[in-house]
């Protein structure tokens, strides 16, 4: 595992001239964006705008047109399984295995990151998200909340340096979203890094200490949290909404 000191010379991520696109339909233009470590940053934008695009491409899932991508001080295309050892992913799939148990499968993906000796790890991970209780419990029979916890415990077993979240509070109830919050200020405090994606403003403002807008294919607003109140974002947000679905209708072949 690659201990944070050793990466203070480099950005969590490094991000220059981004390009991806879906056939003729662009999605990233241009974009350029860093990202410092213990930063927790919030990325807003409209359906479509490239969101869980960009997380792909950090994550390794997804390959750029063009551009250049660092992760932790390594260039994407030199060591793409160093990156994935140092990442973690909440995404909108949960990536689980529906007819195995909460702890077969956190044992799964302890070998798949090759942990040594994990159950205790896996112990931990399941008392971190509050499902102990479950370990036996087969996915399929969670609910939709419990299931998000699962994936969070997932994201989390390797004690990866970036955490890359896509929309993980949507349909959670407010016990598991205080929890989830919870979580995310003691990774924050431990120096690690966050990026995370949001619809909810509200939400995002909360927990976030920097936001940014994605519009056009590139990084349109960049701020810190502390310059904003709920109300003024709220507008600049229509604003950059508005702008990036006039951009989408021009991109329509």
């Amino acid at each position: 595992m690659v201990d944070v000191k050793e990466e203070r010379d480099a950005h969590a991520i490094k991000v220059k001239n981004l390009y991806k696109g879906f056939g003729d339909w662009p999605v990233l233009c241009g974009l350029d964006l860093t990202v410092d470590w213990g930063e927790f940053l919030v990325i807003f934008g409209a359906n479509g705008a490239g969101k869980t695009t960009l997380l792909k491409v950090l994550s390794t899932q997804a390959r750029p047109d063009r551009g250049e991508v660092w992760v932790g001080g390594v260039e994407r295309t030199s060591n793409p399984a160093a990156i994935r050892r140092m990442v973690g992913v909440v995404a909108h799939r949960g990536l689980l295995y529906e007819d195995m148990t909460c702890q077969e499968n956190l044992h799964f993906y302890s070998r798949m990151f090759g942990l040594k000796d994990s159950s205790q790890r896996v112990e931990e991970v399941l008392g971190l998200v509050g499902l102990e209780a479950r370990r036996d419990q087969k996915v399929r029979t969670l609910s939709h909340g419990m299931q998000k916890r699962l994936s969070i415990a997932r994201a989390i077993l390797h004690e990866p340096l970036i955490l890359l979240l896509d929309e993980p509070e949507a349909g959670l109830d407010q016990e598991v979203l205080e929890m989830l919050g919870r979580f995310l200020d003691g990774w924050k405090a431990k120096g690690r890094t966050v990026v995370m994606t949001t619809h909810n403003l509200e939400q995002g403002l909360a927990w976030g200490e920097r936001v940014a807008i994605l519009s056009g294919g590139k990084i349109a607003f960049d701020s810190q949290r502390r310059s904003l109140d709920l109300a003024g974002f709220r507008g600049t947000y229509r604003q950059y909404l508005s702008a990036s679905l006039r951009t989408g209708l021009e991109a329509i072949p």
